[in-house]
Parts: C-alpha cells; structure tokens; sequence
C-alpha cells in the first residue's frame, strides 16, 4: 500500500493473469484519509492497450474509490512475460463540492499547486487453474474403476434375470397367438352365420324371435372373445 498524505493505493502491483485473446482486468483501490476533498487521475505509458475506469474522480473525505483497469485481448505473449507498462496515479486537493464533471488537466499541474504522484508497476502472472473434480465414488476406499465393475455385474444380473424368464414370456406369447387365432376363427364363423340368417330373412320376409338371440348371442360372445385379442 502507498501511504501518501492524500490518498492511501492498494495494491502498487497491477497483476493481470495473462492469457491470449482475452480481456483481463485488474482492480484498485484509493483512499482518502483526509478531511478534504480529493481529485485523482490516472494516466499510464501504454493508453491504447488499457481502459481505466474511472480515469478521474473525487474522493470524498474519510472515503474510498474503486478503479477497475481493463487490459485489451493480446494476440501474442511479450517475452519472459515481462511487462514494461506502468501506471502513475496523480491526486491533488480540491474545492469541496466539485464533481467529476468538473476535473480538468490544469488540476493537475504541478506549477498550480501541490500533486502528489504514486507510480504502479504492471505484472502479467499465470492464470488460476480450476481444481481438479474429484471422481465420484473415489471417497470412502470407492474408485471409479470398482463403480464400472458393480455397473457391469448389475448388467449381468438382469441379462441372467430376462434369460431365465425366457420360457415363460414365449409360453405366454404363444398362448395370446393361439386365442388371437381362435377368436379371428370363431369371428369369421359368426359372419358366415349371420350372412346366412340374412340369406333366410329374405326368403321368409321376416326373423324370428330365436334368430334375434342367436344373433345377440354370437355378437356378444365374438366381441368378448375381440375384447381379449
């Protein structure tokens, strides 16, 4: 931490973890521990690599600012990931009531008044790994490889299970054909019957009271029998 009359700046080292084609932003922190308003600006020796937000303000006393410095996507690694960037902070006292709307670069004149100046040095580190998962079922003395073996016995198992129970599944799919062909047998007969009441309808001119239950009769049964089917 810089400990200047002003304002207070952590941390003096900007460290960017460094990785190719990719945005990477590094944050700071000022604080004023004055009783007087603050005006701060930051310039750096490479502007178009870097996005400083805010590059200006006003700490207000007994306050704090967060600066957020963006660095811009590189396409290639600098050698030794060494980096001769560096950042220079101003700050000066100002009139209270100011905002940032009201800074300009004459503040900042060392001929105007007292600047203080607090120089960051720029440090590209190795970017944070993720933690390695850990593999389920490796607790507890449980390996993955143990977990495929218990996998491939329940297969066993229930292909030992279908196997057995073979015999049953194809007496029972020979049961249902065989009650399949037998109603389509019986429903082919009952047609044959009724084409033949029919036939004796319209000889006689009418039917008789028998003819309708036969012909009720076979309907039910040959629906009961379509119903199992």
């Amino acid at each position: 931490m810089s400990a200047g009359e002003l304002l207070d700046v952590e941390p003096l080292e900007m460290k960017f973890p460094f990785e190719l084609k990719k945005l990477i932003s590094c944050s700071l922190q000022v604080s004023n521990k004055t009783q007087n308003y603050v005006a701060f600006k930051v310039k750096t020796t490479n502007p178009k690599k870097y996005c400083v937000r805010p590059n200006t303000g006003i700490v207000l006393p007994h306050s704090t600012c967060d600066i957020i410095v963006t660095m811009q996507a590189q396409k290639e690694a600098p050698a030794d990931m060494q980096c001769k960037d560096k950042f220079l902070l101003q700050s000066v006292i100002t009139t209270p009531g100011l905002t940032a709307k009201d800074i300009t670069a004459e503040m900042f004149n060392k001929e105007q008044g007292q600047v203080e100046e607090c120089k960051l040095k720029v440090l590209y580190v190795a970017p944070r790994q993720p933690p390695s998962p850990v593999a389920e079922g490796s607790e507890e003395g449980f390996s993955p490889r143990a977990s495929g073996l218990e996998n491939g016995s329940e297969v066993t198992r229930m292909f030992v299970d279908s196997h057995d129970k073979l015999p049953e599944v194809k007496s029972l799919v020979s049961k249902l054909t065989e009650e399949k062909a037998a109603a389509i047998q019986r429903g082919t007969k009952l047609r044959q019957e009724l084409e033949q009441l029919k036939r004796e309808k319209n000889k006689s001119g009418g039917v008789s009271i028998t003819s309708v239950l036969v012909i009720g009769l076979l309907g039910i049964i040959f629906g009961y029998f379509m119903k199992r089917t």
